[in-house]
């Protein structure tokens, strides 16, 4: 442990000698999340603006790099997080898991297109969007052919809102698809996809909204603009909530959601008394590297532009995952006697869950030391505290995704600052950076991290019920025994 104790110092040091690597776009809100541009209005395409004063054009290489980073975070729902849980479960069970991942991903996309975009991204209230686009009515003009823009974090500067519209689904869709790994291997396929939707509807959409809406740079006129613009953003922006793509939005939403359902539904038959080792590491290994590679849209995707803090974010990304990668298994060999596989992978993921709230906020030395902390933390959430809390989450949803969520919300507020090698943050209003304090700033996140777990759990408590109550959440004895692949499925991943 004195080894790991002197590693962690040695990271922390680094910290305060790496600048912000700001390049050539002021890309940070004033106090948010780096995904939340409110919609804007619809522009003509370039070749056909003939008025005096013309809209704001995309330009071709930041909707180039949203398309791609969209599609990353698509690889990294199918085939990524699929095959990372499927080599987990018993292989009588890995088709199922495939089945709910791919289920949930589609379904989850569909509904964002009639309603979850709205409500997460349009002005309702401080809680909640509203309906102005509702199955995406008003982005697209078909007897004009435009395409309305969406605002990023720099003035004047816009993408094209099918490009947000798209990233945002794909955070939405892995989001839900994350939670069933808490409960795989015993929960009836109806029930998932049912506590699905609700978990979706009245969960995720309001965390979203609530961290990440606002009115977009260019409402930032004046100091009387700004107070208007911000008294209309979600309930957690207008408290200064820093989650630049999705700690408490997407992990610590899920691991929660995840945590209850394990309680709920009960631990599998045999657990802790029959072997219930992962069937085939190589796919868990596969999924894990898809998982890393795509989350490099994940978060640099997540600063809507194809500049400085796109970088930030992606170094910091292939940087804490490293970090976290190493940590913990240095700390599975000195505890355990060897390092394995799985504990490599599950550290690069622990590392990636931790690093994605503070990406684009923090210095490389800031990111390094997140990392490194993620990968003994997330080791502890999966034996010690899972121990502790004595339930059955056959993946380990929350002591990945939960404790690297939560202490990467954290973190964020302590590396942000200028002391620490951070960004600092935006002051639209006077068009400069400013610091951070890193007593107020962490109090702030702890504040989104209680929301986001207070509203998540009694959330998921409340959808949990509602399908004990109507279709049951478990499946029978009998074919928890025999896998559901041939019970719910009627098909084996292997036929030798």
């Amino acid at each position: 442990m004195q080894k790991l104790l002197t590693l962690f110092m040695l990271l922390a040091m680094l910290c305060g000698l790496t600048a912000p690597a700001f390049a050539e776009e002021a890309a940070k809100p004033t106090a948010a999340a780096a995904t939340a541009p409110a919609v804007a209005d619809a522009a003509k395409p370039a070749e056909a603006a003939a008025a005096p004063v013309a809209a704001p054009a995309p330009d071709k290489g930041d909707t180039s790099w949203m398309l791609t980073s969209t599609l990353l975070v698509i690889m990294m729902s199918i085939p990524g997080l699929a095959l990372f849980y499927g080599g987990l479960v018993r292989s009588k069970n890995m088709l199922s898991i495939l089945m709910q991942v791919f289920a949930i991903f589609a379904m989850i996309i569909v509904l964002w297109a009639i309603y979850g975009y709205s409500l997460a991204f349009t002005q309702g209230n401080a809680f909640i969007g509203g309906f102005d686009r509702l199955f995406l009515k008003g982005i697209f003009d078909p007897a004009t052919g435009s395409v309305a823009n969406a605002a990023t974090f720099s003035k004047g500067v816009v993408i094209p809102e099918f490009a947000f519209v798209a990233f945002q689904a794909t955070f939405a869709a892995i989001t839900v698809a994350l939670i069933v790994g808490a409960f795989a291997e015993r929960m009836k396929f109806a029930a998932v996809l049912l506590f699905s939707a609700l978990w979706f509807t009245f969960a995720y959409l309001p965390i979203a909204h609530m961290v990440w809406f606002w009115m977009g740079p260019d409402a930032y006129t004046d100091q009387a603009a700004a107070d208007t613009a911000t008294a209309a953003a979600g309930w957690l922006f207008q408290k200064g909530a820093l989650d630049f793509a999705g700690g408490t939005v997407v992990h610590i939403n899920a691991a929660v959601a995840g945590l209850v359902g394990a309680f709920l539904v009960g631990k599998r038959i045999g657990y802790g008394k029959e072997a219930m080792a992962p069937h085939n590491l190589v796919m868990t290994m596969i999924g894990g590297a898809l998982l890393w590679v795509g989350w490099f849209g994940f978060n640099a995707g997540s600063a809507l532009e194809a500049g400085g803090t796109a970088t930030l974010a992606f170094i910091n990304t292939l940087d804490a995952t490293a970090a976290a990668a190493l940590t913990w298994t240095l700390a599975e060999w000195l505890l355990k006697g060897k390092p394995s596989v799985l504990g490599a992978v599950s550290g690069a993921v622990a590392g990636l869950v931790a690093i994605t709230p503070a990406c684009g906020w923090v210095g490389v030395g800031g990111g390094l030391a997140i990392g490194a902390l993620a990968g003994v933390a997330c080791f502890w959430g999966v034996t010690g505290l899972k121990k502790l809390l004595g339930m059955d989450d056959a993946l380990d949803v929350f002591g990945v995704h939960g404790v690297g969520g939560i202490l990467g919300a954290l973190l964020t507020g302590v590396f942000n600052t200028w002391s620490m090698g951070g960004t600092g943050i935006v002051d639209y209003v006077n068009n400069k950076i400013i610091d951070t304090e890193i007593g107020a700033q962490v109090w702030i996140q702890a504040q989104a991290v209680l929301t986001t777990v207070i509203w998540s759990g009694v959330v998921a408590f409340i959808c949990y019920k509602i399908v004990d109550l109507t279709i049951g959440l478990r499946v029978a004895e009998e074919a928890e025994r025999e896998g559901l692949d041939t019970t719910s499925h009627g098909e084996r991943a292997y036929n030798l």
